[in-house]
């Protein structure tokens, strides 16, 4: 597992091995911030943790680059932690299996952590090696990225102090993104009495997998399948054709992950089970159909389990599973100046029903701040309907482009110089912490960029081996060419 460190970069590749030994899931950092504070002291760079948890170093200039502006290198700590339903592994625990794959290094079962774990190993990389030439640094290496931006939110006005931000969390190398999308989450909830179940009943689960699930804001355009959206449509049609009583739902486990997998438990009459099987096997035919192009397969399985002594009241439950069906997950709206570039969407992510308690979690996003004031609103009103109580919290604004950016002229006459060809400059529609730190250090001059990556958040998301050279080459070039201070 240890042969990606004799991957070039080898001073990149050597540190990202170390970042997957160290279990980084997001809300479980206490190990990975010791890790990089242990680092940074042994590297010789001066090295702290803020009060939201963030790390940050800074390194003097080399000789001769004093006059430069200063430039925060910056990244975050976490990982996603998702992993196939057949995999056993504790991301609280257990480092991560990396193996090389052709030209793409992988993990087994599980999530890799190379968002944003090539950014950090990027900056280790460079806070350690004192043969490269570069002004004033300083690294930033954030908190909680993928639960909600905690340790950008955190970072207190004034912690930094250059003019220049190199953002390293983008996952395409020779673009460049000068802008991305801000967000909201969206917090559906209900408590309710369950009722007894009829002791006649049987209980059956329904258990749905095989989705490629992803990246809510990258991938969210490619038409994948939601695990949530598709369970519903079998679950509303059991209820209403063969008296099927909803017990409990169980879909997706994180805000900004397109849910890969369901589970639902229903109760029926004992005489409609062999109805109710056919139910799951036309729709598992009949979603692997529709879904042919980017699922393949998905799977669907019905198995008797005990009798629950609980199950959701019969108006509820009727209210719950209407407001999943008509709640809107995927693309809301492209941006109408630039067609090929997501503007909005929501992602059902989390849908929890049992014990008399249901909650449902959506990730909207949008880089125009009225559309995502409008698609919160319009998901506040189909839960608002259900009986639901809604919340909204962790907003957080998108990052406006700077077309006219002096980092960004010089970066691309860089790379041109590099490689040949001009790089795209691009708004992604992910979130990025830029937006969030810009607001407390106003006029900093941010560029995101980074490796190809591919499927974050979900266990196919790997990196592509020859970007990782041409990312770290392009990198380090441009701390060569920071303009001076004025």
């Amino acid at each position: 597992m240890d042969t990606i460190k004799s991957l070039a970069p080898q001073c990149v590749w050597k540190h990202f091995y170390e970042l997957t030994q160290v279990p980084r899931p997001s809300g479980h950092l206490q190990a990975i911030q010791q890790f990089l504070l242990d680092f940074g002291k042994q590297a010789g760079v001066e090295t702290l943790m803020d009060e939201a948890g963030n790390i940050i170093y800074r390194k003097p200039a080399t000789a001769g680059m004093e006059n430069r502006e200063t430039v925060v290198l910056q990244a975050h700590m976490d990982m996603v932690p998702q992993k196939n339903n057949d995999t056993v592994h504790n991301f609280e625990k257990d480092p991560i299996q990396t193996y090389i794959d052709g030209e793409w290094v992988r993990a087994k079962g599980t999530t890799l952590g190379a968002d944003n774990g090539m950014g950090v190993a990027a900056i280790m990389a460079i806070m350690e090696d004192n043969t490269l030439v570069h002004g004033p640094l300083e690294a930033l290496i954030t908190a909680d990225e993928e639960t909600g931006m905690y340790g950008a939110f955190g970072l207190k006005e004034g912690t930094l102090k250059g003019k220049m931000l190199l953002n390293l969390d983008s996952e395409e190398e020779g673009e460049l993104y000068i802008g991305c999308a801000g967000g909201i989450d969206v917090t559906a909830s209900l408590e309710y009495k369950e009722v007894e179940t009829d002791p006649t009943d049987i209980a059956i689960k329904i258990t749905l997998k095989g989705l490629r699930g992803g990246h809510s804001g990258l991938e969210i355009c490619e038409g994948r399948a939601n695990a949530n959206k598709l369970m519903v449509r079998l679950v509303r049609e059991a209820i209403a054709d063969y008296e099927a009583r909803l017990a409990s739902w169980s879909g997706g486990n994180m805000r900004n992950a397109i849910p890969r997998e369901c589970e639902a438990i229903l109760t029926i009459p004992a005489e409609n089970e062999e109805e109710l099987m056919g139910l799951v096997k036309y729709c598992e035919e009949l979603f692997n159909e529709e879904f042919s192009a980017v699922e393949t397969p998905i799977t669907l399985k019905a198995e008797r389990v005990e009798l629950p002594k609980g199950e959701v009241p019969e108006e509820i439950q009727d209210n719950l599973v209407d407001a999943i069906f008509a709640c809107h997950d995927g693309v809301v709206r492209y941006i109408p100046t630039i067609p090929d570039t997501v503007e909005t969407s929501s992602n059902l992510a989390i849908i929890r029903i049992g014990e008399g308690r249901a909650e449902f979690n959506i990730l909207a996003r949008s880089s125009s701040e009225s559309m995502k004031e409008y698609v919160a609103t319009s998901l506040e009103c189909c839960f608002n309907m259900a009986g639901m109580k809604v919340e909204l919290s962790g907003s957080y604004s998108g990052w406006q482009p700077n077309v006219n950016s002096p980092i960004l002229k010089a970066m691309k006459d860089s790379y041109n110089i590099q490689f040949g060809k001009q790089p795209e400059v691009k708004v992604i529609h992910a979130g990025l912490e830029c937006g969030i730190i810009g607001a407390t250090h106003p006029g900093l001059d941010m560029i995101s960029f980074g490796p190809t990556l591919r499927s974050p958040h979900s266990p196919d998301e790997r990196v592509f081996i020859p970007s990782v050279q041409k990312f770290y080459d392009f990198l380090l070039e441009t701390l060569k060419q920071v303009p001076c201070k004025e």
